[in-house]
């Protein structure tokens, strides 16, 4: 008989499959939480809760922005507003059911940065340029993945600017499996933050990614299948909302306006 003296064995961890896919616009959407839980924990932003609708909504601490994500079979699953400011107009964002949480992670990201510091020089083509995305071969404005499945466009003219169009499909005459879409005023810094994320040549993390992948032809996508411990998986979340808290907590805060002393000598009346 087995002696028990020795203490109980550990329970060896929890091992799930995990897909590991490039390019990164083909992953489908992700988690939707990668997007929405640092919103609410590390970045302050409050949400209205309704049980009876699929939806989520956020508004940010100053009461200026509004995420909402909304399944919508005819439109954009994820559209944040900003108010206008005094020196800014109103802007807009959206995003596609299957755009990657991902490279939505990155615009979000950018705007939730207390250090940011937004900038009119910023150009959201810079970081594809670097990567070698270039012109349509057809012609036109804008910049194509060397693999041909996305395509980023500034519509308007140099004089008169217009919205940003950024749509990912499986190939040419295909249909769009997400696009972005800006507002003619949105921060270019911040549609400089998406386009970083979208060329950032890593893969990401899915799992069950065979029932979401809008395209498994090994030739467009690399699914890399590894075995990792459930709990590294499960972690990964958290990581990102302490390194977002952390991130906030460190920037320090805006000194308070100096306000003009009483002037004593003055006569009351």
């Amino acid at each position: 008989m087995p002696s028990r003296g020795g203490g109980d064995h550990a329970e060896p961890p929890e091992i799930v499959d995990v897909d590991f896919v490039a390019p990164r616009h083909l992953a489908g959407g992700g988690d939707p939480a990668w997007v929405t839980v640092p919103l609410h924990r590390a970045c302050g932003w409050s949400y209205g809760h309704d049980p009876l609708m699929p939806r989520v909504i956020l508004s940010s601490p100053d009461q200026k922005a509004l995420l909402r994500l909304e399944p919508d079979p005819d439109g954009q699953w994820w559209t944040l507003h900003h108010a206008h400011q005094p020196d800014r107009h109103a802007w807009y964002a959206s995003f596609g059911a299957r755009t990657p949480v991902e490279i939505i992670a990155g615009f979000i990201d950018a705007l939730t940065d207390p250090a940011a510091t937004a900038s009119a020089e910023a150009d959201p083509y810079e970081p594809l340029q670097r990567l070698a995305w270039s012109p349509p071969t057809a012609g036109g404005d804008g910049l194509v993945s060397p693999d041909g499945t996305v395509y980023v466009q500034r519509l308007g003219s140099a004089q008169e600017p217009g919205a940003w169009f950024i749509t990912a499909t499986l190939g040419p005459d295909r249909q769009p499996v997400w696009q972005a879409r800006f507002g003619e005023h949105t921060p270019p810094h911040l549609i400089t933050a998406f386009t970083t994320a979208l060329a950032d040549p890593n893969p990401v993390l899915r799992t069950g990614s065979m029932r979401s992948l809008p395209m498994r032809n090994p030739d467009a996508v690399t699914r890399t299948r590894r075995e990792v411990p459930a709990v590294q998986v499960a972690s990964a979340l958290e990581e990102r909302v302490h390194a977002l808290a952390a991130r906030r907590a460190s920037t320090p805060a805006s000194p308070s306006p100096l306000r003009r002393p009483p002037d004593n000598n003055r006569r009351s009346r």
